[in-house]
């Protein structure tokens, strides 16, 4: 056990328009991770955190089907060549909901994960000037938030809502967890959200770095993802955390754009989850867990990425720098 960290993932959704709701979420989600499963480090899903500022000057013009957190189905009334003002106002209800960093919602992270002694990765939409970002932070029991990751390329209409992340924007942090046994153990974190997980480049960008838990945020519920994240164990030969997003009608504002609006019902699923956490063998220690919310957590032995790499490290000796470079610009 000496080399072993818990982890765990949550998989949940955003509290519409209720700022008071959706920390009471995540706090509880957060405690029972610690609580229960002993957890040392806790990610969650992308998108998940948004406030929610409620000021009759500010929603004088917003529609009712605005949100923070991930706007799944929303169109912000954009079509080619054309920019609706309800769309505007559907942003500008949006862009409010938005964390900026530093912030009192941040400040209210790190004392959480102060209290409870665990290391958080959170999804956050965050908002910095006129432009908001797919973001994930993270945040230390004892240095607060330490670093930020945004989302490079955002996918498809994502792209008309949020900007682009730079290289600024890629940190590898050496983490410092409690060890029973003896002396601290360090682990190196990265984040990488959704589909940026497709990008070859950048999943060696961390590789290089030297990533052993590499966390997942994302929303993507279809079967397929799960054997995304089983390959970039098995090719990075580091622990994956993904956590996912599970949202059900309910959970979105009165009015907000559905699947089928002809079925309307409280509990259709709008995002399913299936969320899981997976060894650098590729084997699934937890999950994947669909239908429902909830919070899967796994031991992470380090000892055993050293065991992957033996026959297969990809940045290492099972690559050919003679051949192939990775260059990274704006470091």
């Amino acid at each position: 056990m000496a080399n072993r960290i818990r982890a765990s993932v949550v998989q949940a959704s955003t509290a519409a328009y209720d700022l008071a709701a959706t920390l009471e979420k995540l706090e509880s989600y957060a405690r029972l991770a610690k609580q229960r499963d002993d957890a040392q480090l806790v990610v969650f899903p992308e998108a998940l955190y948004s406030s929610f500022i409620a000021t009759a000057a500010k929603l004088a013009n917003a529609p009712r089907h605005s949100i923070g957190g991930y706007p799944k189905m929303s169109s912000f009334g954009l079509k080619v060549g054309d920019r609706r003002p309800e769309g505007r106002n559907e942003f500008l209800r949006y862009a409010n909901a938005a964390i900026e960093i530093p912030s009192p919602t941040i400040t209210r992270l790190e004392q959480l994960s102060a209290d409870l002694s665990v290391f958080m990765v959170v999804g956050i939409v965050e908002r910095d000037r006129g432009t908001l970002y797919c973001t994930v932070v993270f945040i230390d029991p004892s240095q607060g938030y330490l670093a930020k990751h945004r989302k490079i390329l955002p996918t498809g209409m994502e792209r008309t809502i949020w900007g682009r992340g730079y290289a600024s924007t890629l940190p590898v942090p050496e983490v410092s967890f409690e060890s029973v046994n003896g002396p601290a153990l360090k682990a190196r974190v990265s984040a990488t959200i959704c589909w940026e997980n497709y990008m070859p480049l950048l999943r060696t960008f961390y590789y290089s770095k030297g990533t052993q838990i590499y966390c997942a945020p994302t929303v993507d519920a279809g079967s397929e993802w799960q054997i995304t994240i089983k390959h970039i164990a098995r090719e990075g030969r580091c622990f994956v955390l993904s956590a996912c997003q599970y949202a059900e009608e309910k959970d979105f504002p009165e009015g907000h754009a559905v699947v089928d609006e002809a079925k309307r019902n409280p509990s259709n699923v709008m995002i399913g989850g299936g969320s899981a956490i997976v060894s650098p063998f590729g084997e699934v220690l937890a999950g994947p867990l669909l239908g429902e919310e909830g919070v899967l957590s796994a031991d992470l032995d380090l000892d055993e990425i050293v065991k992957g790499k033996f026959d297969f490290d990809v940045v290492g000796h099972y690559s050919r720098p003679d051949i192939f470079k990775l260059t990274v610009s704006g470091l």
